[in-house]
């Protein structure tokens, strides 16, 4: 069994905290420049109104079967 840093339920949440942490940072620092479209954040915004769209023509199209 592999050593644990500060306990079994602590090291995996300190482990998701720094990969946010670091994604974070790669996203914001000014040297990648990566454009405002293709931040996580705008891509998640695009998926769920793509995602709502899908939900809502489905909808309606149980609606129009009734």
């Amino acid at each position: 069994m592999p050593p644990v840093l500060l306990s079994r339920g602590l090291d995996p949440i300190l482990g998701v905290f720094t990969g946010f942490l670091a994604f974070y940072l790669y996203e914001t620092h000014p040297r990648n420049n990566v454009p405002a479209d293709q931040r996580l954040a705008e891509l998640v915004r695009w998926k769920w109104v793509k995602y709502q769209q899908k939900k809502q023509e489905e909808m309606r199209a149980l609606d129009a079967a009734t």
